[in-house]
């Protein structure tokens, strides 16, 4: 894309618009709707419409599309997380939602292993719930889980990523967490709830849904991921759990006067025709287009990459969840005389920014560039850009 083009809108107002080569990132806006979904939310601008209605509707058809018994859509997998907590501990008691997040006199903890403590389990708290762990860094047992359950527990945080087992994370630490296998058994023998972080989990489809039909009361997805507005998120689950889940929603102010956390969580009506058209959309398309397109968008920006003394540069070749493919590229300082965390910085001062993320943790000194944002032509800059600084 040329660069007088890029983001002309927001030269106009006096920002600087960027090449984004983090992929699907908060950060810097997090998606690109796709064609279909931009002209669905357009069509829904043409009437107004009773949200609880329509959420009741689209929640039908998503279940569907996701297989599974319920849906609803929510302002992004955090609110997800949120709306699923406030679920857990007052469930369908009026007077406990519009308690919350003071918790005194419900089941107001949620368990969650050590070794799967991470950044978003705040979005669960946001509800009132507190978090208790059990396990330790490396592991959890069976019996560390069910030592932890007590009377005040309402449920149980699992994260779905695409690590398997014993992969390094964190500081340097191999991780063998308890399997969502276990972790459902365990929580259905005491009657506490599970709720399952599978947010980029949406490729291979079979992965979409998939713990709910294995036993999870609730999965939330970051619909961002396909082809959606980034402000929107699902909640998969249990009829009885997205029933809870729907009173605590935003609407309830007015529509059952009953004031539950949800109120500031707002979805529009274009954001939920338009994410029921982009979990259609995603079901539905030809993946080995999308896969085949990122590829040659990685193979764009490792040729100028390839060749540079104190460089190893090679494509990422994962097609599992969210951003398939990518570049990594191992920086020997010595030789180049720039560190990874020196280039990223220098990439964001280049006249077009161009934003990318240095190795984290066990990565070392390495950046990765990802295809999944990026506009026609944009992969050939990315690369000829890093080339240039590393060369020089």
């Amino acid at each position: 894309m040329a660069e007088d083009i890029l983001g002309q809108i927001y030269k106009e107002m006096g920002a600087t618009p960027v090449i984004n080569a983090m992929g699907s990132v908060t950060l810097l806006g997090g998606s690109t709707p796709k064609k279909e979904v931009k002209e669905a939310m357009d069509r829904a601008d043409s009437a107004y419409i009773h949200l609880p209605h329509l959420q009741e509707v689209v929640g039908k058809k998503i279940a569907e599309y996701c297989d599974v018994p319920s849906a609803y859509v929510t302002s992004g997998a955090g609110a997800a997380l949120a709306l699923a907590g406030a679920a857990f501990m007052a469930g369908n008691d009026d007077d406990l939602i519009e308690q919350l997040p003071n918790t005194a006199g419900m089941k107001g903890e949620m368990l969650i292993q050590k070794c799967q403590r991470y950044w978003y389990d705040r979005c669960v708290e946001v509800s009132g719930a507190k978090f208790v762990e059990f396990g330790d860094e490396k592991e959890a047992s069976e019996s560390d889980f069910e030592n932890a359950i007590t009377d005040q527990t309402c449920g149980v945080l699992w994260v779905a990523n695409e690590m398997s087992p014993g992969t390094v994370v964190g500081n340097n630490i191999m991780t063998n967490p308890l399997s969502l296998e276990k972790v459902i058994e365990i929580a259905k023998k005491h009657n506490i709830y599970v709720l399952v972080d599978a947010a980029a989990q949406i490729y291979p489809l079979d992965i979409l849904g998939k713990y709910v039909r294995m036993g999870a009361d609730a999965q939330v997805v970051a619909a961002k991921y396909m082809g959606a507005s980034q402000s929107v998120g699902l909640a998969l689950g249990t009829n009885e759990m997205i029933e809870k889940i729907t009173k605590q929603s935003f609407t309830g102010y007015e529509g059952r006067r009953i004031r539950g956390i949800g109120r500031p969580m707002k979805v529009d009506r274009q954001e939920i025709i338009g994410v029921t058209v982009a979990v259609h959309e995603w079901v539905t398309m030809n993946h080995e287009e999308r896969l085949a397109l990122a590829e040659k968008q990685s193979s764009v920006m490792l040729a100028p990459l390839q060749n540079i003394k104190g460089v190893n540069a090679k494509i990422i070749n994962n097609i599992i969840g969210n951003q398939p493919f990518g570049v990594k590229v191992e920086i020997d300082e010595n030789i180049t005389g720039i560190s990874a965390e020196d280039l990223v910085e220098k990439l964001k001062s280049l006249n077009t920014p161009i934003w990318t993320r240095n190795g984290q943790n066990h990565e070392g000194n390495t950046i990765k560039l990802v295809p999944w944002a990026l506009n026609p032509g944009e992969d050939k800059i990315v690369g000829e850009s890093i080339a240039k600084l590393l060369q020089s």
